[in-house]
């Protein structure tokens, strides 16, 4: 090693935030197990970098007694006394053994393992700079794919969709850009792997947080989604203003907002709805569009038994039951849907049984 190098060290720390002395502390570790295997010591040694000069130095930490039996690991009295007057038996002396040629190795060991920290400090500045990405969107180019999955280009790094996580028949091309929601980062030796969904029902939330001001401004609030991407997805808002209408506000001038998050999500329909405390009313709502005439709640089975219009029925329910299925992961109540006519032919038997049965009783009675 030489000053040059020392001076190198400097300049990383101050354009990488790379520590001289955790450079330096690494650097003699390495030389350490270096001196080892290439001189096959099997001494007590330690290696010191000399920060004003740069001069490696390797020491053999060795005891002082009056007879040696190791060699290794101890040193006589008398050659002890050669080197430090003031030692006696009993006591570890510090005796340099660097040998002639370790300034070259030094040199080569120390360019190496400074490679490796910084290689090590990006990935790491990498891995914080997209953990603090979690949960949030971010935009990427599609660069390449392998098997099924989806190679995102992130600018510094690759992103992963793979294909649990893409939308059914959504057509991927090279180059295409796309807004993805960051499921999870976590840290390899290869740098952060990145895993990244176009189907996660955050995705949608934070796409409508960018286009509703409101909900950044923390007036309307996304109180639940449901979603089966690709096809057809709910939301429930609520508003803190009386004066806002947050199904109004997510929807839009002549639908703009709503539109710019369907356009993103390659035309999956969005029912909007207004969220509500009150069951009854909140089932009610996320059954839109259907018309709902009534809605009867089972609180100890978390159910509800809704009333629909009998041309209504195959518009509450929905194609293969979706409309149905999103509104009870949006409400998180079970829904039965019943049509109206059905509901009256079964009131009506019920109070014929009814009357017969009192009937009969007065029949007995006399």
């Amino acid at each position: 090693m030489n000053l040059d190098l020392l001076h190198a060290l400097e300049d990383i720390e101050k354009d990488k935030g790379i520590s001289k002395e955790i450079l330096i502390e690494a650097i003699e570790i390495a030389l350490l197990s270096a001196y080892k295997k290439d001189f096959g010591s099997k001494e007590n040694v330690s290696v010191e970098i000399d920060q004003e000069s740069g001069k490696v130095m390797v020491f053999s930490k060795k005891k002082v007694v009056d007879e040696v039996s190791n060699e290794h690991y101890e040193i006589s009295l008398d050659q002890a006394l050669e080197i430090d007057s003031s030692v006696k038996e009993g006591d570890y002396l510090d005796i340099e053994v660097t040998p002639e040629n370790f300034g070259r190795i030094a040199a080569q060991t120390a360019k190496q393992v400074v490679m490796q920290r910084i290689r090590e400090a990006e990935r790491d500045v990498l891995y914080e700079e997209y953990k603090r990405k979690e949960g949030e969107i971010i935009t990427g180019t599609i660069q390449r794919f392998h098997k099924d999955n989806v190679l995102i280009d992130m600018g510094k790094t690759e992103a992963l969709l793979p294909v649990s996580e893409q939308i059914p028949k959504e057509k991927y091309r090279v180059g295409s850009r796309l807004k993805l929601y960051v499921v999870e980062v976590s840290s390899t030796t290869k740098g952060p792997r990145i895993l990244v969904s176009r189907t996660h029902p955050a995705l949608l939330k934070r796409l409508f947080e960018v286009e509703v001001p409101e909900i950044f401004d923390g007036i309307v609030e996304i109180k639940s989604v449901a979603r089966e991407a690709g096809f057809r997805s709910k939301i429930a808002v609520s508003s803190y203003d009386k004066k806002v209408d947050p199904v109004g506000a997510c929807v839009g001038p002549q639908g703009m907002r709503v539109r710019s998050v369907v356009e993103q999500l390659n035309g999956e329909k969005i029912d909007i709805v207004k969220f509500s405390e009150e069951p009854k009313e909140f089932v009610a709502n996320a059954l839109n569009p259907a018309e709902v005439i009534d809605v009867e709640i089972d609180q100890n089975e978390q159910s509800a038994r809704v009333i629909v219009p009998d041309f209504q029925l195959s518009l509450a329910i929905g194609k293969e039951g979706q409309n149905a299925r999103l509104a009870a992961k949006l409400t998180g109540w079970k829904i039965d849907i019943k049509k109206e006519s059905e509901v009256k032919e079964t009131d009506q038997e019920l109070k014929e049984e009814t009357d017969r049965n009192k009937e009969t009783e007065v029949e007995s009675d006399s």
